[in-house]
């Protein structure tokens, strides 16, 4: 006897049998081949007797098609079908969300992302267009079995609040073609720029434009103004010698004057410039509620052409970031846009370098305001055939492509989208059997091939319109007005990532103990290899360029964890804690120094070359800097990518500066006056590669509270 229905979004209520006889009466009346009430009752009657307590409306339409076949109306079987189509189309499934969403009590999506502050209207229109946008892709864009898979925690089809456009989501930026040959921002012509200032404003407007066209994160290359530097160095000092050479000083005074008021103004421009930067992006509201998701990336390179101009660039920077934005107080604070990444070379390492001024500099900003990460050119290059890149926004990486005159590139490209495995599932349900759970394993790869398949012909066709800041005017390409973006998508110019997540609890399921032990880790890393075979088979099967990717999982580690607990109850050390771990970490609450994590940790980076960082728990070494750069020191000779989680909090009643807790109840206080009004207090927390500053929701929160220093 059936009780509940299950509806397509996945809801259930309970059985009612008028619901059934309006759809049949409605279709009813659009034919002349009608049926009587009595065979209306008759077939109500066979579903009501089904064996199944809960049905979905799908079985139920099933039935009812079967059960007019049976008497022969053909007609009203069409009409019922098509009646029942248009009734799917027009059933609105986000009233009660998006209304939740403007009172403020959606707490799942408002808390989807730190980086959006869910009370501000900019921000709940784009929630509300991202809940409209879920909606409609689940009814008519996505396979049902890949809804399924979504819905039930099997995989993650990332970023369905903006999968109804034709948008990507992360990006390298091309800045230099950009600057050097100009670019069309909303329909105008900006020409290159003459000198760092104007540079400066059209970086950021650049930034600005790419940010509203598409969802993930955007890198650039800061080198690409340190030529503008010297036009800026080059014109006060062309305008400063003819002045001097006007008023009779000697050439050698007159060029030793010029020279000194070039620098100086050249200095004004540089410090105003990265002012300019810092401040824009930090106040931009891009398109979807947040301040634009950009990485600065400082290489600092001998032998450059503009090397001593970059030096001072990368040092202008670092200064403002330590120095903090002020608040509404006033109060200097950790912003967390733009992520700043610093590559550590041969000639910045601190081992006696050139540039160990600027990694000294670098190590003192890391301790007060958490950025810049940090990557090593030694171990990058190992890595990618001897190249030095950035990531894309936080820790999405390019695999390497050569251009057609067989030169590597980098800049330019982009990620088309990713879809993340959640392995802790496949654990619980295969309980220790190994082989039911590679043969699991590998069933559900191909359900997250065929997901990633259907995200890159959603791609397919797409003309160069949608984006012309990207497609057209140079930030990814410079295609003509309608041409189709197809061949960026193969060859491998292009990535599209298989995430994963859980690693820990899956081995805990399978070998009861973490993946840093012998037995774990040969577990874990058996696992790691078996995921990347995969994705290199489907990049040698397609053209396509599949990569691994350790999913930052912001939102994903609850909702993961959160499905299998309802499904399969509390589980010891995996179900139990509230989230998931991120990627292939070591579990947040496992005692393990900062080095022997990084170097256990740098053997599943190598793996994962789609995307992976890792990170080191410290606490306040604002007053121990060279314990700091001793570690910054390891991380050069032994791991490609990290990060260091510091505090960086201040407490607007009562000024106290220092770390905001998380009490008994997972909430946020402050220790000095327990104030637990979140509107007035500054928490900024590393997330999961980047840094974020609107709190973060319940699993998230949970994670962040059991992490250990591991310094």
């Amino acid at each position: 006897m059936v009780k509940e229905v299950i509806k397509k979004e996945g809801l259930r209520e309970d059985y009612d049998t008028s619901k059934i006889v309006f759809a049949i009466s409605n279709a009813n009346r659009e034919t002349e081949d009608k049926v009587t009430i009595e065979e209306i009752d008759k077939i109500v009657d066979t579903i009501t007797k089904n064996k199944n307590e809960v049905l979905s409306t799908n079985e139920i339409n099933s039935i009812i098609e079967e059960e007019l076949i049976k008497i022969n109306k053909l007609d009203l079987v069409k009409k019922y079908i098509l009646f029942n189509e248009d009734h799917l189309i027009k059933i609105n499934t986000t009233d009660n969300d998006i209304l939740s969403l403007v009172a403020c009590e959606n707490k799942d999506t408002m808390e989807e992302n730190s980086n959006k502050k869910a009370t501000t209207i900019p921000t709940q229109r784009d929630l509300i267009a991202g809940e409209c946008s879920k909606d409609i892709t689940d009814r008519l864009l996505l396979p049902e079995k890949i809804v399924k898979a979504h819905k039930d925690g099997i995989l993650h089809f990332h970023d369905k609040d903006y999968y109804v456009q034709p948008m990507f989501n992360c990006c390298l930026v091309n800045l230099g073609d950009m600057l050097d040959n100009g670019t069309v921002i909303n329909g105008k012509m900006i020409e290159s720029p003459k000198s760092f200032r104007v540079a400066s404003i059209v970086t950021t407007q650049i930034i600005a434009a790419i940010s509203g066209a598409q969802y993930g994160g955007q890198s650039i290359d800061i080198k690409h103004l340190a030529k503008y530097l010297r036009v800026t160095y080059d014109k006060h000092y062309k305008k400063r010698l003819e002045k001097y050479t006007e008023k009779g000083y000697t050439k050698d005074e007159a060029e030793t004057r010029a020279k000194e008021d070039a620098n100086d103004r050249m200095l004004d421009e540089l410090k105003s410039g990265i002012q300019t930067i810092q401040y824009q992006l930090n106040t931009f509201m891009s398109t979807d509620g947040q301040t634009p998701f950009v990485t600065i990336f400082m290489h600092m390179e001998e032998g450059f052409e503009y090397e001593e101009e970059l030096a001072l660039i990368i040092e202008e920077i670092l200064n403002q970031r330590i120095d903090g934005i002020k608040n509404e107080n006033g109060v200097p604070i950790t912003p967390a846009f733009p992520k700043l990444v610093y590559v550590l070379d041969e000639c910045n390492n601190l081992t006696g370098g050139k540039y160990d001024y600027l990694t000294k500099l670098a190590v003192k900003c890391s301790a007060k305001r958490m950025y810049p990460d940090y990557i090593s050119a030694k171990i990058m290059r190992e890595n990618y055939e001897g190249n030095v890149f950035s990531p894309m926004g936080c820790r999405s990486f390019l695999s390497c492509y050569k251009d057609d005159n067989g030169k590597y590139k980098f800049e330019g490209r982009f990620n088309q989208g990713v879809v993340s495995i959640n392995l802790p599932q496949i654990g619980i349900i295969a309980n220790k059997d190994e082989e039911k759970f590679w043969k699991l394993l590998e069933e559900r790869l191909e359900l997250c091939y065929e997901a990633l398949m259907i995200r890159h012909n959603h791609l397919k066709g797409v003309i160069s319109d949608v984006s012309p800041i990207h497609y057209q005017y140079g930030a990814i390409a410079r295609l003509k007005k309608g041409e189709k973006i197809d061949r960026l998508l193969e060859n491998g110019y292009s990535t599209i990532s298989l995430g994963y997540i859980g690693l820990y609890e899956l081995t805990y399921l399978m070998t009861n103990r973490s993946h840093t032990t012998k037995r774990g880790e040969e577990f874990s890393l058996r696992v790691m290899n078996h995921l990347r075979e995969k994705t290199d088979e489907w990049k040698k099967k397609t053209g396509i360029g599949f990569g691994l990717y350790g999913t930052p999982a912001e939102s994903l580690c609850y909702r993961f964890a959160k499905i299998d607990k309802e499904r399969f109850g509390s589980i010891e050390n995996v179900t139990d804690k509230g989230y998931y771990t991120n990627s292939y970490h070591v579990d947040v609450r496992e005692k393990i120094d900062a080095f022997r994590k990084l170097k256990f940790e740098s053997k599943y980076q190598v793996i994962s070359s789609g995307g992976a960082i890792s990170y080191v728990e410290i606490p306040n070494m604002n007053k121990n800097i060279v314990a700091l750069e001793q570690l910054v020191k390891y991380i050069y000779d032994n791991i490609q990518y990290a990060e260091f989680n510091s505090k960086s909090d201040y407490c607007q009643n009562c000024g106290f500066d220092g770390e905001i807790i998380i009490n008994d109840d997972n909430e946020w206080e402050c220790p000095n006056c327990h104030n637990k009004d979140q509107k007035t207090m500054n928490v900024v927390r590393r997330t999961c590669g980047y840094l974020g500053e609107n709190y973060w929701n319940v699993g998230k929160t949970k994670e962040i509270k059991n992490r250990v220093t591991h310094l």
